[in-house]
């Protein structure tokens, strides 16, 4: 009866979730040609938003990064535009909480502080998987009818303890309303059987003699409950620098004295 009100009302919540903060400060941005030379299908880029809805995600996982993208290169891409000539420009799919899931092109991310992760030791079969995966998953729109998955974002620091805030970021009612992209990439990782931030089970077993033998078990996490920083610190991907991989010497930089002296010392 009221849905016509609820999916207004969460129109209005999106609409002033998107807006820009003004507190974002950019302080490391690699050049869109460096970035582009370094990715490869499979990558997540980490990125750090400057959208109201970013400052809360940041808060709720303590992690500088608010959102992420899946690469999915530039022969998938191009089959998604075969009627453009010229290199493909939509080269990553993210999933926007306005929009759904779309492409997006690089030049969306270049005023960005930004991370390249890399999945280690992907097989290319199961990395083809991935791209199809993420390409077949467009066009999906997220329900925004549930009012209170999204009035949760509404605060910028919700008084919740640590240990919850990964909770509340998995709060709904388990359609795609959740207004964080890794939902989405951890699906796909998890359809390949990639593992992110697994659940370790250590089982012991008494060996030969009296030692012990251990032995871990993966338990795959529920796909809601992971964030942009899990592919950060998990152990299974790769932190990918474009500057170093580009081939970096110090010793070429041209520093700007303004006039400064090393400190002298005193007796």
């Amino acid at each position: 009866m009221f849905s016509w009100l609820t999916k207004a009302i969460s129109e209005r919540i999106v609409h002033f979730l998107e807006k820009t903060s003004d507190q974002y400060q950019s302080f490391s941005i690699t050049d869109e040609e460096t970035l582009r030379a370094c990715l490869q299908p499979g990558d997540i880029l980490l990125v750090e938003g400057n959208k109201r809805i970013s400052d809360v995600i940041k808060y709720l996982t303590q992690s500088t990064w608010s959102h992420a993208a899946f690469y999915i290169g530039k022969d998938a891409a191009k089959t998604l535009e075969p009627e453009r000539e010229g290199p493909p420009i939509n080269l990553f799919i993210e999933a926007h909480a306005k929009n759904g899931v779309i492409t997006t092109p690089l030049s969306d991310y270049a005023s960005f502080n930004t991370r390249i992760c890399r999945p280690v030791g992907l097989a290319l079969e199961d990395r083809k998987r991935l791209v199809d995966f993420m390409v077949q998953s467009l066009g999906k729109k997220y329900d925004i009818r549930n009012v209170i998955d999204l009035m949760r974002y509404l605060i910028p620091h919700p008084p919740v303890p640590i240990r919850w805030r990964r909770r509340m970021l998995a709060l709904g009612s388990g359609d795609p309303t959740r207004a964080i992209c890794s939902t989405l990439i951890a699906q796909a990782f998890q359809s390949v059987h990639y593992p992110i931030l697994p659940d370790i089970e250590v089982v012991r077993r008494k060996g030969r003699g009296a030692r012990f033998l251990e032995r871990e078990i993966l338990h795959i996490r529920h796909h809601s409950l992971f964030t942009p920083r899990d592919f950060d610190v998990s152990p299974y991907f790769a932190i990918i620098k474009p500057t170093l991989e580009s081939g970096f010497d110090y010793k070429k930089l041209e520093w700007h004295d303004a006039g400064l002296s090393a400190p002298s010392r005193q007796a």
